[in-house]
């Protein structure tokens, strides 16, 4: 019997902001860019319950929070507070809490704290979420028990509070874990899996975003059970090959691996600018502080060399776009970095990636491929 669990925090980064400032709590707080009243770059990083009833969510613009804040305001509610946050302080409270999870899943499969487990345990998906295995408990009961351990030391030890759903797969687990929030346990058995996730929206299954929202509204489904009604073969027809993927998903069912992952994925920086611009030096210019930022970081990290280079670039309109690249052997020089983002980027500059000629608002480089 496999069973899996999906740990996440509760509004991660403002409630680590809620506990260490006393004053900050019960009040709709708001973690990420400056709004600047308003007239602010960049967006929402996480805003915790409160905000969120004035419908402040993550990856909302910031300009667009701020809007929200007063619109609350001038109802007479509270206005939300808006911090840029520490990054750093998050990134340290995610290893305390991950290690108190690992303890607990190592307990389970009888692995010394510190031994490499024979069979990966733990999958730590962000900061603030991670899949681990629970199947040697033998049941859903004792997961359940196990979970509400893991809930209990992470609330006593770090004074935070996280939701965890239990499922026989990874799916069904994350999506679990959402259906309680706030310091919700949710335990879905296999035999329910298909029954749990019937009502919910088409967008609750992974991979399927507004785009193919679209395409099943205009096949008049909304929810899973409706997409059931749907062949494998006109699954693929709509999806291509993950159609055939996307069959097995709307019936709860998923063969994904925890996959064990104790390095970062990659290194990068982006920079939201104070005012969109076209202008080839100032954002030349910037790419390269970026690429220098990127290194430095890179330098000081535990990795040799990298090997995928990727640049992100968002327009005036939201409108995102990224490139990558595989360079033909392993690097570590910064020169190669830096030469790899401008060759990725200088397209954006004319009519082969920007035939619009639209004004740029967030540039970002990143490194891949980390050995």
């Amino acid at each position: 019997m496999r069973i899996i669990g999906h740990l996440d925090m509760d509004a991660f980064f403002a409630s680590v902001e809620e506990r260490d400032h006393p004053r900050f709590a019960g009040k709709p707080l708001v973690v990420g860019a400056d709004p600047e009243g308003g007239r602010g770059r960049g967006v929402v990083s996480t805003a915790n319950y409160a905000a969120r009833k004035y419908g402040i969510r993550s990856a909302l613009p910031i300009s667009t929070a701020w809007r929200f804040s007063e619109e609350a305001r001038r109802k007479g509610l509270p206005p939300a507070i808006f911090l840029e946050g520490s990054y750093a302080k998050y990134g340290e409270e995610s290893q305390r809490v991950m290690a108190i999870l690992r303890k607990h899943v190592a307990a389970v499969h009888g692995t010394a704290e510190n031994a490499p487990p024979l069979e990966p345990l733990l999958e730590v998906a962000s900061v603030d979420e991670a899949y681990f295995d629970l199947s040697p408990v033998g049941s859903y009961e004792k997961a359940r028990e196990v979970a509400a351990a893991i809930k209990k030391e992470i609330k006593e030890v770090e004074r935070l509070t996280a939701s965890v759903g239990i499922g026989p797969n990874k799916l069904i687990a994350k999506i679990a874990s959402d259906a309680q929030k706030p310091d919700g346990l949710t335990v879905v058995p296999e035999a329910d899996a298909e029954k749990f996730i019937e009502p919910m929206s088409i967008r609750v299954i992974p991979g399927v975003g507004p785009k193919a929202e679209e395409q099943f509204k205009r096949l008049k489904i909304r929810t899973v059970g409706d997409a059931r009604r749907l062949t494998r073969e006109k699954l693929t027809d709509m999806m291509g090959k993950w159609g055939v993927a996307l069959y097995e998903k709307l019936r709860g069912r998923s063969e994904s691996p925890i996959v064990e992952e104790w390095e970062a994925k990659s290194i990068g920086e982006q920079e939201t600018f104070a005012h969109d611009t076209r202008d080839a030096l100032v954002l030349q210019e910037h790419l390269k502080d970026l690429a220098e930022d990127v290194h430095r970081r890179f330098a000081a990290s535990d990795f040799k060399s990298f090997r995928g280079v990727t640049i992100t670039v968002r327009f005036a309109d939201f409108t995102t776009r990224t490139r990558a690249s595989t360079l033909k052997k392993d690097e570590d020089r910064r020169e190669a970095l830096a030469f790899e983002s401008l060759r990725l980027f200088m397209p954006f500059l004319d009519s082969r990636e920007n035939p619009q000629r639209k004004a740029i608002r967030l540039i970002g480089v990143r490194v891949e491929k980390l050995k």
